[in-house]
């Protein structure tokens, strides 16, 4: 990496971690992680009685793997998603084109920024949990150190996805068209909500296409004891598919996000900008 490219990428992080700490300090940042914890904690509260079909393990041990699955896919897409159309709208794009690897910096900003976005998100489901449900989180080291490749992994398959949609979408009110429908559809036939088992043959195997159900399928292995994985789908953890799964959807991601958005970035212009800018008023008003 040139000298260049080094210092971008060290601004990149840099602006990642200032807006991950503003973020934290912002109130409806705070009232947004207040609302996601009551909300998952009294989903499962609700059903912390309901046993599993199959298993001697109760609902909210089995539901709560997923549950941290969809909300990696839902920050890692949605999210990125959301905020790379607001900055291709309001310029901020356009002046990092013109900055020496600029594009660079900002996606390892963006890389940064969601990522640490993540970790907040997950704190206020998983201590509560942890708290209020008996074995609903890893008991040991090599449980939480399979959480932990799973979630890097699955980042890698996912946050690239989120600056493609980002990139392609015409303009951020489009977002939750183009991307939370289908991210919601995706992730309710991946194992969040229900088993995965409990769906028709032809959603299972579409439901494997994608990484929500992997992801899940990685932190139900570390959350879950061994004799739970009977009752997936090939009778085992399959440890090995995920990662081959995931990685896959890695580098194809991280293959195609760099030239969506070098071609978006190409097709945008000062005009666009401004265009943007008047139809979001417009919008607002």
């Amino acid at each position: 990496m040139s000298g260049g490219s080094a210092y971008a990428v060290r601004l990149g992080l840099q602006r990642g971690w200032t807006e991950f700490t503003q973020s934290l300090r912002a109130v409806q940042d705070q009232a947004g992680y207040l609302v996601l914890a009551a909300l998952t904690v009294g989903y499962l509260w609700v059903n912390r009685a309901d046993p599993v079909e199959g298993t001697s393990l109760l609902y909210p041990t089995v539901a709560l793997p997923g549950i941290l699955a969809g909300l990696v896919a839902y920050s890692a897409v949605f999210n990125t998603a959301f905020v790379l159309a607001m900055e291709r709208e309001d310029g901020t794009l356009l002046r990092h084109r013109a900055l020496p690897s600029g594009m660079r910096g900002y996606v390892t900003g963006q890389v940064a920024l969601q990522s640490l976005n993540l970790v907040p998100t997950l704190l206020v489901v998983l201590v509560p949990s942890a708290l209020l449900f008996d074995g609903a989180v890893p008991g040991s080291a090599g449980g939480w150190l399979t959480v932990g490749w799973v979630l890097a992994l699955g980042l890698l398959a996912t946050l690239p996805l989120g600056m493609v949609l980002g990139s392609v979408v015409p303009d951020a009110q489009k977002v939750g068209l183009w991307g939370l429908l289908p991210l919601v559809g995706v992730t309710a036939i991946s194992g969040v909500f229900f088993p995965v088992q409990a769906l028709w043959g032809w959603v299972q195997a579409v439901a494997q296409l994608f990484p929500v159900y992997w992801i899940g399928l990685g932190l139900r292995s570390a959350f879950l004891p061994d004799a739970a994985a009977a009752v997936e789908l090939g009778g085992s953890w399959r440890t090995g598919t995920t990662v081959l799964v995931l990685t896959a959807w890695a580098v194809a991601s991280l293959l195609a996000a760099p030239v969506v958005l070098r071609r978006m970035t190409r097709r945008q212009s000062g005009s666009q900008v401004a265009a943007a800018r008047d139809t979001a008023g417009q919008w607002i008003r």
